[in-house]
């Protein structure tokens, strides 16, 4: 099977996953969330498949292009939530973080983006762009989760319901932060320093990958170090999701620099 079919049922799957979340919050289906996450899970088995043969096929790693970059991040949140919500079995993030995953398929799936495998320009010709790339987009998934749960948290009617959806997202945070800086920080450095010969150059994604950093860096040291908890910590998650969101399409398409041709 190709990997545009498995792509296609992974993109369906997903779809009914999202419905049935939704059904379990307005229609009060308490028993539907089981199925929500059985199907995200299986839709996240045939794309892990789609991205092991688009691998295979083209040569490269799966994220070299927006329709790769899209495919991958989605696939990330994906697991992401499958991963937090076994945890902390919150099935309502599910309906919001499903819907976000289902927007960024229909986004890779659009005409807007070319779907072709290209060889590589010399410049990514590296094992460092594996580690790099998947390792920040990794952390990104994870920081989605901690953004639908800090929303959710600001809307929650119950203490019990705040204190699980703060603690989801702290968790999201303490496994995204360290993984975005690792990938996104220091492999990209190194990988800077290697092809182009300086670590870092003030290049429009390095200086918005930094301003994310900073604000989920204050995430951390204001819980842990200040004590601060519940709303202030959900706002600051907000904020440091909507920077990596910028980081991620706003510099690709609205500022140039060395990273444009990715």
């Amino acid at each position: 099977m190709n990997e545009s079919a498995l792509f296609t049922m992974a993109f369906a799957l997903y779809v009914l996953s999202a419905l049935v979340y939704l059904g379990f919050i307005f229609l009060k289906k308490e028993k539907w969330p089981k199925a929500g996450l059985a199907l995200a899970a299986a839709g996240l088995a045939l794309h892990t498949a789609a991205l092991i043969v688009r691998t295979f096929e083209s040569g490269h790693a799966p994220f070299t292009n927006m329709y790769e970059s899209l495919s991958f991040l989605s696939w990330a949140t994906v697991l992401a939530f499958v991963a937090m919500d076994l945890k902390f079995r919150i099935p309502r993030t599910g309906a919001y973080l499903m819907l976000i995953v289902v927007a960024l398929v229909a986004l890779a799936s659009s005409p807007l983006m070319p779907k072709a495998a290209t060889p590589l320009v010399p410049a990514l010709q590296s094992y460092w762009l594996w580690l790099h790339v998947s390792v920040t987009l990794l952390g990104e998934a994870f920081f989605a989760v901690a953004f639908v749960t800090s929303v959710l948290y600001l809307t929650a009617d119950s203490p019990e319901k705040k204190d699980k959806m703060d603690a989801a997202s702290y968790r999201s945070v303490m496994v995204g932060f360290p993984l975005f800086t690792l990938g996104g920080l220091v492999f990209g450095m190194v990988w800077a320093y290697k092809a182009w010969g300086t670590y870092w150059s003030w290049d429009p994604k390095e200086v918005w990958s930094l301003i994310t950093w900073i604000i989920f860096a204050l995430y951390l040291h204001t819980r842990i170090v200040r004590g601060w908890k519940g709303k202030r910590s959900a706002v600051i998650a907000i904020v440091g999701f909507l920077a990596a969101l910028f980081t991620y399409f706003g510099v690709n398409y609205l500022l140039s620099g060395l990273h444009s041709y990715a």
